[in-house]
């Protein structure tokens, strides 16, 4: 469009490997393709609370970023200026006006926001009150609705995966029981797709409801066949089954289930929360490729004028799609889907 001069890049939320990927396509194609100014947004909507943070940037602030994990933008999941807590204590204000006037004096005429349901959410309001807003969806959990698949997820079950192959072999040396706690607060497809990849015996996610006895009895089941350990992996998002009284906040729920499955199975077990590693490292091929997608293809909606939307990877193909419907919609994992009917066509048990 002729009057886009300027374009903001944020990132909030929880990092996520490929991000790097998303700014540089952007940055990119912003540049090569339309002569734009791009200028980045520090930690996600808080550089435009202190626009002095902001900086622009050019193919050489970009250039060799494409391989590297986190956010060269820096990243906030509690940057919200519709809800920001001011110095005063106790004191929430609605300071969205001012960031859109920030945003103004920065000379941005579109932005960016890269980020999950909460991040696209803040750019809905704010695209509601007058600011063109494009969003690039970004979650590891691959849990949002709108979009087949989100970049990061791919590099996170390389990540879960390769640790479920090393504690394979002391898992089946040491005759043990392992329990291997993964990411995913609200649905299960790191455990789901980690646990299939990474040759899982159980898996426990929070779609589909679980005891402590049955999964006891199925590694009964596997010693009576000669196989004398067991992996297990586990969302950290599970609904404790009834049985279990502990408190989630006495510890991760893999040391809670991992303690419940010692005392039911009177086996010897060993927990393993691969926690923020997840997160890190460098992006894989795939997720690379799909950022760059998202990137290119965020462009070439503010080109043509096509605000309040947010990519996503349809039937192989990247659309745009509206924020509106895109977000407070999780897809979570379906009991009866193919890729749990595959786990348990080859002996996966879910613990129900």
């Amino acid at each position: 469009m002729s009057d886009i001069r300027c374009i903001g890049i944020a990132t909030g939320g929880g990092d996520a490997p490929g991000l790097n990927a998303v700014i540089r396509a952007a940055t990119k194609a912003a540049i090569l393709q339309h002569g734009w100014k791009v200028i980045g947004i520090p930690d996600g909507f808080d550089g435009l609370i202190w626009p002095e943070k902001s900086f622009e940037l050019t193919l050489d602030k970009v250039s060799g970023i494409l391989p590297r994990g986190g956010t060269i933008l820096g990243t906030t999941n509690r940057g919200n200026p519709f809800s920001y807590k001011s110095e005063e204590k106790g004191k929430v204000l609605d300071i969205s006006d001012q960031v859109i006037a920030n945003a103004a004096k920065l000379g941005i005429d579109a932005i960016i926001t890269i980020g999950g349901d909460g991040s696209q959410k803040i750019g809905y309001e704010l695209f509601q009150k007058g600011m063109k807003i494009v969003g690039v969806p970004k979650t590891i959990d691959n849990d949002l609705a709108a979009t087949e698949l989100t970049f990061g997820f791919d590099t996170a079950l390389h990540t879960v995966s390769d640790a479920i192959d090393k504690i394979h072999t002391t898992a089946a040396s040491h005759h043990r029981v392992m329990v291997v706690e993964v990411m995913g607060r609200d649905c299960g497809w790191i455990a789901l797709a980690g646990g299939i990849s990474g040759g899982a015996h159980v898996i426990l996610i929070p779609e589909i409801p679980f005891t402590i006895a049955k999964v006891c009895k199925f590694i009964a089941d596997r010693e009576k066949t000669g196989r004398d350990f067991t992996i297990i992996t586990v969302a950290e998002g599970i609904k404790l089954p009834p049985e279990m009284k502990e408190n989630r906040r006495a510890g991760s729920v893999g040391s809670l289930i991992g303690n419940a499955i010692a005392h039911g199975s009177h086996k010897e077990v060993r927990v393993s929360v691969l926690g923020h590693i997840q997160r890190g490292g460098s992006p894989s091929p795939y997720d690379r490729v799909l950022a760059t997608r998202f990137g290119v293809a965020a462009v070439d909606l503010i080109s043509r004028g096509e605000f309040g939307k947010m990519v996503a990877l349809k039937a192989g193909s990247i659309v745009g799609v509206d924020v509106a419907r895109a977000i407070g919609r999780l897809k979570s994992v379906r009991p009866d889907g193919e890729l749990v009917r595959a786990a348990r066509a080859i002996g996966i048990g879910f613990g129900d």
